[in-house]
């Protein structure tokens, strides 16, 4: 007799787990924040519109902010106020992050559960972007001094260097292309991908297989996924964790001199290496970070001097802008929407009482368009005198840590391209990511000039 292919009960179990994932954590929110949308719920009818929509909700920014410094919504408390959202970053009284297994009962048990068996995420310890004091000091100290600004303005000659072979290469795809290629695949993603990939030491055969599981783990931060998102996204993280581990052993065996082999040869005050996990944590979200976010930014930015000529007749004037004109891009069009955070003990924020456990949103686009501190912040003008007070790259404890060399990405990315080609013209057919926190194109056509 063949063997049997009934599934065991603890298989079965298994199986589900998946399955309660996602209900817990999208299906049913999904429908209750629809619900609450349709009531009027200024939160939830943001999350929608996220959700559905590739147009920024600068009105429902305007809303939020108009009702207070934080409003309670019916799942969080929410703040587009820009002195607010700094109040909240700084805090030491929240923790990175929204858990919604966290909680007592059946269903937090459940939730629980169904997590054990979870691909490791962006969102899930030991994530930096979760992690606190004292975890947090210790690993992020180990990998600070690659990112530091003078880390950054020594890798700025190689990155021009990437950019210029990227455009010797576009070249030739434009002219065998009538003039038109697509700069979301053939530039914004390639020059921050590659920069990463060497400060990592991937190697130059395996950045396109990076790219793509970056690109697939993206949606990861994202609430509201049908199904075939979260399965898609779920095998995206475990496939690039098996990639990880294999790219760490070979960093064992086979040190460098990038930063992938210090830190796993890096040793604390008191002696101690990151754990496997803390390595692979960290390594994977400065991998998936320190491009996913830099190409959202080139694109947003070739967008903004595309619709807006006379800012770009500026630069090419006064080539000395175009740090401002960074800043002004990650202000006005931000790669990263909004974050989160949860109050560990009962504090109060602006004034408000906020209970333990409540998440707190704060809305980055929001504040960066918050007109008590940005004068008309609905125009794009690179000579802004204060574009670097966003809140773009977060604060606090959790600041961005590659912000510096996506400052200098940004800039040196941006100028390359527009002084290689002037008249660059995007073209009908341009299209956003789904993606609802990250913003940034998923393709750009252009026609070169």
């Amino acid at each position: 007799m063949p063997p049997s292919t009934t599934p065991s009960p603890r298989q079965r179990r298994e199986l589900l787990r998946p399955g309660v994932r996602w209900g817990l954590g999208h299906a049913i929110p999904r429908r209750a924040i629809g619900r609450a949308a349709r009531a009027g719920d200024l939160h939830a009818q943001l999350i929608v519109a996220t959700s559905t929509s590739s147009e920024v909700p600068r009105e429902l920014f305007d809303q939020i902010r108009a009702a207070g410094p934080v409003q309670r919504s019916r799942y969080a408390w929410v703040t587009a106020r820009h002195s607010v959202v700094r109040e909240v970053l700084a805090s030491p009284d929240v923790r990175a992050g929204v858990d919604l297994g966290r909680g007592g009962g059946p269903w937090g048990r459940l939730s629980r559960w169904a997590a054990e068996t979870a691909p490791i995420g962006p969102l899930t310890p030991p994530s930096l972007l979760v992690t606190e004091p004292p975890d947090h000091t210790r690993m992020r100290k180990l990998v600070t001094r690659v990112f530091s600004v003078r880390a950054v303005n020594e890798l700025r000659e190689r990155t021009e260097q990437i950019a210029d072979d990227l455009l010797d290469e576009l070249d030739s795809r434009a002219g065998r292309a009538a003039g038109r290629v697509d700069l979301v695949g053939s530039y914004c993603a390639l020059l921050p991908v590659t920069v990463i990939a060497e400060i990592l030491g991937v190697p130059e055969s395996e950045r396109g297989q990076v790219l793509e599981l970056g690109t697939g783990v993206a949606p990861s931060l994202d609430l509201g996924l049908s199904w075939p998102q979260l399965r898609s996204v779920e095998d995206s993280l475990s496939r690039f964790e098996s990639w990880l581990t294999g790219h760490i052993e070979r960093k064992r065996r086979e040190p460098g001199d990038d930063l992938l082999s210090k830190l796993v040869a890096a040793r604390d005050d008191e002696g101690a290496a990151l754990t496997d996990a803390e390595l692979r944590a960290t390594a994977g979200l400065v991998l998936a970070a320190g491009f996913e976010t830099t190409v959202n930014l080139l694109g947003n930015g070739i967008a903004l001097l595309n619709d807006n000529p006379t800012q770009l007749a500026l630069l090419q004037r006064e080539p000395e802008r175009w740090p401002a004109a960074v800043e002004e891009v990650l202000r006005l069009d931000p790669p990263v929407l909004l974050t989160g955070r949860t109050a560990v003990r009962d504090t109060v924020v602006a004034g408000v009482r906020v209970p333990r456990g409540d998440v707190v949103t704060v809305l980055l686009a929001g504040a960066n368009l918050d007109p008590d501190v940005f004068v008309d912040p609905e125009v794009f003008d690179v000579s802004r005198s204060n574009a670097a007070d966003h809140v773009s790259f977060s604060g606090g404890r959790h600041f961005c840590l590659g912000a510096a060399l996506a400052r200098m990405e940004g800039e040196v990315g941006l100028r390359r391209l527009l002084d290689r080609y002037p008249g660059l013209q995007v073209q009908s057919g341009a299209r956003r990511r789904d993606t609802r926190i990250l913003r940034g194109f998923a393709s750009l056509p252009a026609t070169l000039r």
